[in-house]
């Protein structure tokens, strides 16, 4: 059941992310910027943000609308959403050290990985 909700959750926000960054590709024409995936970033954020401190208040979340709402729906979304709020629990929980190494590793590193895997496969492709 677990892996259902989460596929199930995965193939919604891939779709929602399609549609908003197509709709803003098409409506911002002239802008060249990737402005559907920050808008589609920036969006998750708030999403789980929300959903986080519900599901730390009295209200909570259980298990399954965890799996189906963040691992599902905004993992399909986003992940940037989820590197959002590991970062921010960091700082929440006083590891601002960690919360730092995580933010400069995720850009270094992920940025240096799509150079590399863009020049691996350039390698093959020429």
């Amino acid at each position: 059941m677990d892996i259902a909700l989460v596929g199930f959750g995965g193939c919604l926000g891939a779709i929602a992310r399609y549609l908003i960054n197509k709709l803003l590709t098409t409506a911002s024409t002239q802008v060249a910027f990737p402005l559907g995936t920050l808008t589609v970033n920036i969006v998750g954020c708030f999403i789980i943000g929300v959903l986080a401190q519900i599901g730390e208040s009295r209200i909570g979340l259980s298990p399954p609308a965890r799996l189906l709402l963040i691992t599902g729906i905004l993992g399909g979304f986003t992940t940037f959403s989820a590197f959002g709020n590991e970062t921010v629990l960091l700082t929440r929980t006083d590891q601002l050290g960690a919360a730092l190494l995580n933010l400069g590793i995720h850009i270094v590193l992920g940025l240096g990985a799509v150079w590399l895997g863009r020049a691996v496969a350039s390698a093959f492709t020429k």
